[in-house]
Parts: structure tokens; sequence; C-alpha cells
């Protein structure tokens, strides 16, 4: 057991930081029972964080100790695993363009996948379900666009657009105007104004 705890603790060490481990991608190494038993081990000692049902973490480790990794850093990794898109959610993307300076207290991030929690330490991070319209152009500044107007919603949309428009490159507003059947009535009929000069 001592060598099967060794062997998991050396491939999580080599994974890239915040890369989510569970017991299937570590049966090469032993069976479910005893990889299920060395994982909960090796949380218990503090060696791995224990991210969510299953879902193991390495902590990362600097000459000031140890410390959760970055919630960022864990979303992307857990998003390539899964084959999900997970983009910062919107109130994050409006905080990003100035549309509010509330910061979010919550970290939140908006996912094609189900909705779940994942811990690194004391902190959550909560992963919500949304409609794949608003994962458009999950990494461009595009994007963020958006994920500010969903934000926004159908009463603050035209507010929320004008303010947008003096901060970012006209191209990334035409480039979402230009994929307007793919988002609701009210932030089409928006943007549909706004691509026409209106």
């Amino acid at each position: 057991m001592e060598r099967l705890t060794e062997a998991i603790l050396q491939r999580t060490n080599e994974l890239p930081e915040g890369s989510p481990v569970s017991a299937k991608m570590l049966l090469h190494l032993g069976s479910r029972a005893a990889v299920d038993q060395s994982l909960s081990r090796l949380a218990r000692s503090g060696k791995l964080l224990r991210a969510g049902r299953g879902m193991y973490v390495s902590p990362v480790r600097s000459r000031f100790g140890s410390h959760p990794p970055s919630a960022a850093k864990l979303v992307e990794e857990f998003a390539t695993q899964r084959g999900e898109t997970v983009v910062p959610s919107g109130a994050t993307s409006a905080n990003a363009l100035g549309l509010t300076t509330q910061v979010p207290v919550r970290i939140v991030y908006w996912t094609s996948g189900r909705s779940r929690k994942l811990n690194l330490g004391k902190q959550s991070v909560q992963l919500e379900h949304v409609p794949s319209w608003q994962l458009a152009f999950a990494k461009e500044p595009a994007g963020e666009i958006v994920r500010s107007l969903a934000w926004a919603g159908p009463e603050k949309v035209r507010g929320a657009l004008n303010e947008i428009k003096a901060k970012v490159p006209a191209s990334a507003i035409q480039q979402v105007a230009q994929q307007i059947s793919r988002f609701p009535g009210w932030m089409a009929s928006a943007l549909s104004r706004e691509s026409i000069g209106a």
C-alpha cells in the first residue's frame, strides 16, 4: 500500500498545476479499492487536496509552504480533461469591462457541463451550467462582451452595449453582431441596432 501511495504521489506531482486527479486515472497502478484508499490517505495527510467528489489536486509547494493551486488553473485543467467549455461568469466579465465595480465575492464560472462545486482548501469554485449561447467565443474578447450582455439582461442591455463600445475594438462588437442568430431576441435586437448604426 505504501508503494502505491508513493506511486500516486509521484504521478500527481508530475502533472501541471491545478490538474485534477481521480481514481479512474490511476487504475494502472492498482485496484480501485486500493487507489481510493491511497487517495483518501494522501488527502488526510495534506499531500493532496480533495477538490470534489472523487477528485483530488496537488497543492502548490513553495519556499513559503504549500497552498492550493489557483482557481483559474484548476478550472482550465478540469475543462481540458472533461472536454467542457468553461468561462468566467457574466459578473466577472462585466467587472473586467468596467460595467460594474463590484468584484464578485464567490468564484463562479459558466460551463457547458453540469453544475458542480469544486473546493480549493477554504475557497470554493462554483461551476454553473448555462445555455450554449452564453459560452460563445469562449476564450476570445468577443466572449467577454457576450457574457457581459448576458449579465446586464434585457433591461440594461442597451446601456451596457454603449459602455462596452467605448472600451473594446469595434471589430469585437462586429464579431458578436455577425452571430446574432445564436442569441436570445432581446440581445439580438440590441446587436442588430448596433450593426446598422441605430
